[in-house]
């Protein structure tokens, strides 16, 4: 009896303490808890990072984020969804007067972690410290020292800030000015005849998240195989909506994956060897990076943030070492999923490399494709016929784990063909 009446007042008292500790936390976090509730609206200047310009992405579509003509989807709005949604990537409506209205798709260009470190290495650039006035922070950095008495944007001056300018070419940079979409004047390449505040916004973007630069520089306009960059407000930056993720197709019909297969492959042709002599490596390769269009069925890459771009002309200039001798990705296990080997200095100075094929064959064709817990890729379970052929899971083999010498590049030839003829012969017998 006496044990049982202990145990009833250590159990309210415990139950005392509880309830105060969770009103104490419920006291310190009621700033939190109120937002949570709020609404995500694109009028609000420090949702959308208005606040921190220039350090930001732009602010060519703000005059339409303000007059309302862009507006969120229903999931968009409810903000305590946001703990959900790590990637940042928003849906919504944008409508004009005379087109009507069609889906976008806005992207904060990281995880609020990853927005903070831009922050916080922003400042160190400034002051040495994580912490600082971020507008005042970015006239004291490298950003605001390329002044207009700056001509070019020249490689020594942006090498190795991000993968986009990893080795870059004076070709490439002019590329980047002449085409960069922040600017009314657009379609110089010459650096000086920016805003001070566009030259900042450009570099920071450059050197961050060069995402919305890679859409600019190689449109879709012109045929390559990106989504279409639309404009940015503060740290916002919207984008042409493709369709359903590649991973909706997993299980489609045979035919359908064939389809999906060739135009990948083309993908990785077209961004190995094209007319301008830009290479267009792909460094992250997965499921969730490629999207099919719902009318047309055309795959597209929709996150170009990890992309380096050779030019094949400066490196056939150069002539470092080894330039002209063909260059093959090494196949290496990994118990990861979407993982790929590279170097990205041999890349930068060979005229002649494997590494789209060998993206695309591990990591998404391949009976080595490993993705939210599948594995066999997007070919998985052929049909009897093309099993017993042998000749596509040979390909795919040799495409992924070469075992001849220079194996992948006759592999990817021939694995284009053969699946130009399996998608061929899909639509005869229709």
């Amino acid at each position: 009896m006496l044990r049982s009446l202990k145990f009833g007042r250590v159990y309210r008292c415990g139950k005392f303490v509880f309830i105060v500790a969770l009103f104490v936390i419920l006291l310190m976090n009621t700033h939190n808890l109120f937002a949570s509730f709020q609404r995500n609206e694109l009028t609000d200047r420090r949702f959308i990072g208005l606040n921190k310009c220039p350090a930001c992405f732009g602010t060519s579509w703000c005059r339409k984020f303000m007059n309302g003509q862009v507006t969120f989807e229903m999931w968009g709005r409810l903000r305590f969804l946001d703990f959900f949604n790590v990637k940042n990537v928003y849906f919504a409506q944008y409508g004009e007067p005379r087109e009507g209205t069609r889906r976008v798709v806005l992207k904060r260009l990281g995880s609020n972690q990853e927005l903070a470190e831009i922050d916080q290495k922003i400042c160190k650039r400034a002051t040495g410290r994580p912490r600082c006035d971020l507008i005042q922070g970015m006239y004291k950095t490298e950003f605001a020292r390329l002044n207009g008495d700056v001509r070019l944007l020249t490689p020594e001056v942006v090498e190795g800030w991000s993968d986009l300018v990893h080795c870059p070419s004076q070709r490439l940079l002019d590329r980047v000015v002449r085409r960069y979409a922040e600017t009314k004047d657009s379609g110089s390449f010459l650096l000086k005849n920016l805003k001070d505040t566009e030259r900042m916004q450009l570099l920071m973007t450059l050197a961050f998240n060069p995402e919305p630069l890679v859409l600019q520089s190689f449109p879709s306009d012109e045929g390559w195989p990106f989504a279409k960059y639309l404009g940015a407000c503060g740290r916002m930056v919207a984008v042409n909506y493709v369709g359903e993720e590649l991973w909706s197709f997993y299980n489609a019909p045979w035919e359908k994956r064939v389809d999906l297969a060739k135009q990948l492959m083309d993908i990785a042709e077209q961004l190995t060897n094209n007319d301008f002599d830009f290479a267009l490596y792909l460094l992250d390769v997965s499921f969730d990076n490629f999207a099919v269009g719902p009318r047309d069925g055309k795959v597209i890459v929709v996150d170009a943030e990890n992309v380096i771009v050779a030019d094949k002309r400066l490196i056939k200039q150069n002539k470092p070492e080894n330039y002209d001798v063909w260059y093959e990705s090494r196949y290496e296990e990994c118990d990861k999923e979407a993982c790929l080997s590279f170097s990205k200095d041999i890349l930068c100075s060979r005229v002649t490399v494997d590494h789209n094929y060998y993206a695309v064959c591990q990591n998404l064709l391949s009976r080595f494709a490993t993705w939210r817990g599948t594995t066999g890729g997007l070919l998985h379970d052929p049909p009897a016929d093309v099993v017993k052929d042998g000749r596509l899971i040979a390909l795919l083999d040799e495409c992924t784990r070469p075992q001849k010498r220079y194996g992948r590049f006759q592999a990817a030839k021939e694995l284009r063909e053969f699946l130009t003829q399996l998608s061929q012969l899909s639509n005869t017998n229709r």
